[in-house]
């Protein structure tokens, strides 16, 4: 079946070339007659606008800023490796990136540097940050400009962003509910709870599917308190080793966030903890290794390589006023132990 084109519509609307263009093109020096007419042979014909052609037609260039956090996180480091693989994708085609890193744990800091974006060179922000009134302030800001924004990992759900790339971290809390209470069936005793900090969406939601489904399903085991370490090594050192000592009945730890190196280091200070069963969040390369080495006996991933894909991609569909097709967007949770790591 030979596609319809522009020609197509302006014969089936009555109008001219330039008019069907100018419809198209979402210019508002149409009159609405004209307009409706045009619109009405595009759903008629069945009309999908190749945007690639058009764009390199008008030699566009899309330019996206990812802001991302700062300091010693592997986590960040392969989205970051993964930013720059797409710039030889076909993804990335006739797409420029900057990559800003911020203090992610000073929110003045964060908005301090999302204020400072030169918003006159931008079409778009994936952003990767915890959810505060300064953060949506900020945000609010950068939409008023125009720009298309992106959460990237965590959610910010009262932020008004136009997507949100990323797992459902709330089922993510389910699943390694699921795994913790498989792995440690029938037995009684406590799971202790590690992340990196509270204020993070992702934390938060991993933290609420973790209690649903142990206290449904699991009710033999408890859940202690989360401890946040706040990319201090000293303290997560101290305080687990106080729940350890505190806790005699301790079957496994949980690390909801980032920071396992600092976890698992402190892990491995403490003795007569080798039978724990220890779940952690994404591939790296210091995760990877512990899975090996037994350290962990199961890590919960995303493909961060997808992850950044999809969030140009929905960047891009959004600057087109192109639809977003959920199917492909949709991030899986992989469950990864040490028989099945690729």
């Amino acid at each position: 079946m030979v596609k319809p084109t522009v020609h197509d519509i302006a014969r089936e609307a009555g109008v001219s070339l330039s008019t069907v263009d100018r419809v198209l093109n979402g210019r508002a020096d149409v009159r609405p007659k004209n307009a409706e007419r045009v619109k009405a042979a595009v759903r008629k014909l069945g009309y999908v606008r190749d945007t690639n052609a058009a764009n390199l037609a008008k030699q566009r260039r899309y330019k996206f800023a990812f802001v991302l956090p700062e300091g010693p996180n592997h986590l960040v480091e392969t989205i970051v490796a993964a930013i720059h693989e797409a710039t030889w994708a076909q993804v990335a085609d006739r797409t420029e990136f900057r990559i800003l890193s911020v203090n992610a744990a000073d929110p003045h800091a964060v908005v301090d540097n999302l204020n400072a974006l030169d918003l006159s060179s931008l079409d778009g922000v994936a952003i990767m940050v915890p959810e505060t009134p300064q953060v949506r302030d900020a945000i609010a800001h950068i939409k008023s400009a125009g720009i298309y924004v992106v959460a990237l990992v965590s959610d910010l759900p009262n932020s008004g962003c136009d997507y949100f790339a990323g797992i459902d971290n709330f089922s993510a809390g389910k699943t390694a509910g699921a795994l913790l209470g498989k792995f440690l069936r029938n037995e009684t005793g406590s799971i202790l709870v590690v992340t990196n900090s509270m204020v993070a969406r992702d934390s938060i939601e991993r933290r609420f599917g973790l209690d649903e489904v142990l206290s449904r399903e699991f009710p033999l085991l408890k859940t202690l308190p989360t401890i946040e370490f706040h990319d201090d090594a000293e303290r997560i050192r101290e305080t687990l080793g106080h729940a350890v000592g505190a806790n005699p009945d301790l079957k496994a730890v949980y690390s909801m966030g980032s920071g396992n190196t600092v976890m698992l280091d402190a892990l491995r200070a403490q003795s007569g903890v080798e039978d724990l069963i220890v779940i952690a969040h994404d591939l790296t390369a210091v995760t990877r290794q512990a899975l090996l080495d037994g350290e962990l006996d199961a890590i919960i991933a995303q493909n961060v390589g997808h992850l950044v894909r999809s969030a140009i991609r929905v960047l891009r569909a959004k600057c087109d006023g192109a639809d977003i097709y959920e199917a492909q967007e949709k991030i899986r949770i992989e469950i990864i132990m040490r028989e099945n790591l690729y």
